[in-house]
């Protein structure tokens, strides 16, 4: 079979395979229904509120993240490693920054995840700052978070997070760019600085059927490591929507109190999830009357500034240069949390 022919059953496949996905996201929510009279549930119960919750948002978080992957997976395969590492290299303060956290939109990293890649970035000579505004960008505003925030939250909650967490992202590495940390680095790490790789050569073109392949390997990867996140979470949620009292929440996370924002930053950095993981938590604690600002500051803290990142960045920046990094991000998303909260 010649490469025409086969592209040609590859965009076939696909768009066979996307009026499939279409039929399925379209029925959940009779999906939901069926299951709570099946399981024998009062949908007005707890148990059966906490089911249909869990029935109807894993199946659509699932299949929303394996479009978008799927997608960007595809158009991934139109921009090499070495590419994108050329285009940010040599870049000044300030429009490296903006380039930078724009990539990490499409890279559907968790903090820890991205380290490798921060690594990669500082050895083919991008600046600091600009690595920075990467290593937050990644996990907190990429593709994933931005889909379930769309789907669970809706278009205007899911645009204003995207504005304001590259706000945080592109401030934050402006900050620490400008405060020429570089000495902070470890040692090793300043010495692959000085020995850079050269840029590798462009892949031939590539057939329609090898991209769409490369988009399915896309989706392997990423959806098949964070679906159970995505399960968890989303039980997470369920038990949360069904089971935890509307008052409870917002006495201590709701808008009239103050100092919800710091208190929620502060309680999720000890913690460690993937945006697939805390986003359902984050839609269960809303629908208890949490404030908006005050759980997405909450759910920044948590892909953002997480423990195990901390400890993994330990072995590449010395102490100062890590507190500089966590108090500026830190910062940044309580201010995101403050605007949040009186803006919606």
């Amino acid at each position: 079979m010649n490469a025409k022919a086969a592209s040609a059953r590859a965009l076939t496949a696909t768009a066979l395979a996307a009026a499939v996905w279409w039929l399925a996201y379209a029925h959940l929510a009779e999906l939901s229904g069926a299951v709570v009279r099946l399981a024998g549930a009062n949908p007005a119960s707890h148990w059966g509120s906490a089911l249909g919750f869990f029935v109807y948002e894993a199946p659509k978080v699932i299949l929303l993240l394996a479009l978008i992957v799927f997608v960007m997976g595809v158009i991934h395969t139109f921009v090499s490693p070495e590419r994108t590492r050329a285009l940010l290299s040599g870049r000044r303060l300030g429009i490296g920054n903006v380039m930078a956290a724009g990539l990490g939109v499409v890279t559907p990293f968790c903090s820890c995840s991205a380290v490798p890649l921060f690594i990669g970035f500082l050895q083919a000579g991008v600046p600091l700052g600009v690595t920075f505004s990467f290593l937050i960008a990644a996990p907190m505003v990429n593709e994933v978070a931005l889909t379930m925030l769309f789907g669970m939250l809706g278009w205007k909650v899911a645009g204003l997070y995207l504005a304001l967490g590259l706000s945080v992202a592109i401030a934050a590495g402006m900050t620490i760019g400008w405060l020429g940390m570089e000495s902070h680095l470890e040692d090793w790490v300043r010495a692959l600085q000085n020995s850079r790789p050269g840029a590798g050569e462009a892949d031939e073109a590539m057939t329609w059927a090898e991209r769409i392949q490369a988009g399915l390997a896309h989706d392997r990867e990423i959806v098949g490591k964070v679906w159970p996140y995505i399960l968890l979470g989303v039980a997470l949620g369920a038990g949360i929507h069904g089971y935890v009292p509307r008052d409870f929440l917002a006495s201590f996370m709701g808008e009239g109190v103050w100092w919800s924002v710091p208190a929620a930053v502060a309680l999720g950095v000890p913690m460690y999830s993937n945006a697939a993981g805390i986003i359902p938590v984050v839609q269960a604690l809303l629908a208890k009357g949490a404030a908006l600002g005050t759980v997405l500051a909450f759910m920044m803290s948590v892909i953002a500034l997480s423990a195990p990142e901390m400890i993994i960045l330990r072995k590449v920046l010395k102490p100062r240069l890590i507190a500089v990094f966590a108090g500026t991000v830190a910062a940044g998303i309580m201010l995101v949390g403050f605007v949040f909260n009186a803006v919606l």
